[in-house]
């Protein structure tokens, strides 16, 4: 008996144009610039918006790069994720120059923040596309 191929269902589509791809990674650096100066505001108070636009795109470009290449496979997106995390604490490190610890403080405010806007942005995006009309 043979063991049926596991489920592929690919998270987007083979012909993503350079444009696309471009225009999702700005996007994303946007929003993860905007949450970097959320959460460095957050624990360090007034700080400059310039730092939080060098942060980022590190995070952006391993998320990007990690969509490309590791397509449906977990542990690699896992791997990309910790990359990304650990490149924004060391960013995030030598732009404010704080101690480790309250690197890794704002870092970790940073991934909350994220996780809980793009959350909230993105249901609602779900309930506009889901109105009837």
């Amino acid at each position: 008996m043979v063991a049926p191929a596991p489920l592929s269902i690919p998270l987007q589509s083979s012909s993503a144009t350079p444009i696309a791809i471009a225009g999702t990674f700005a996007s994303f650096a946007i929003f993860l610039s905007v949450t970097a100066h959320i959460a460095a505001r957050n624990v360090l108070g007034d700080v400059p918006v310039r730092n939080a636009f060098v942060v980022g795109p590190i995070p952006a470009v391993v998320s990007v790069l990690a969509a490309a290449f590791a397509r449906n496979s977990p542990p690699a997106l896992f791997a990309a994720l910790a990359i990304a995390i650990a490149l924004d604490g060391v960013a995030i490190y030598l732009l404010y120059g704080e101690s480790r610890r309250l690197s890794a403080y704002i870092t970790l405010i940073h991934f909350v923040v994220s996780v809980i806007l793009g959350t909230i942005l993105f249901g609602v995006l779900a309930i506009i596309q889901s109105a009837p009309g």
